[in-house]
């Protein structure tokens, strides 16, 4: 939970999508570097709720590994697409596109509703959510293998 906390500030959300979602993990040594939560939309589309990577392993490539490894996973089940909600601006926009995802729609005002608490990143307080996609059909997004040790888990 604590790792996951990381990605969504709000431990009622993450206690009521985790029960309907695989939870999929990133581990270097034994040691649980990183965690991706997915839950199942309809017909063949999946959204990525959540994914973190513990402060003292970031910005070594884990997070880009391990989120490759889930777009591979859902790629081989069949899914149709994969999207994500993320804010505006700033490192989790950019990293989301240089995976394949594309903005689809805005959600306005969605952080300012959601959460009691405002969040700011660098300063900025967040205000809409942008949705992304990534199409299965697309050729933007081509999963290299991963270089850490996977394992999925139930929640």
């Amino acid at each position: 939970m604590e790792l996951l906390l990381l990605a969504d500030p709000s431990e009622a959300k993450l206690r009521a999508y985790l029960p309907h979602s695989k939870c999929f993990v990133a581990s270097r040594d034994d040691v649980v570097v990183g965690a991706c939560v997915v839950q199942a939309l309809a017909a063949g589309a999946h959204e990525l709720m959540s994914i973190a990577v513990h402060p003292s392993h970031q910005q070594a490539g884990h997070g880009s590994a391990l989120l490759k490894w889930v777009i591979e996973h859902f790629r081989q089940a069949g899914a149709s697409q994969l999207e994500v909600g993320t804010g505006s601006f700033g490192y989790q926009l950019a990293f989301y596109q240089r995976h394949g995802f594309r903005v689809t729609a805005i959600n306005r005002d969605f952080f300012t509703r959601n959460y009691p608490e405002p969040i700011f990143e660098n300063g900025i307080q967040l205000f809409d959510m942008l949705r992304l996609t990534l199409a299965y059909g697309d050729d933007a997004a081509s999963p290299a293998k991963p270089h850490l040790e996977w394992s999925r888990t139930e929640p």
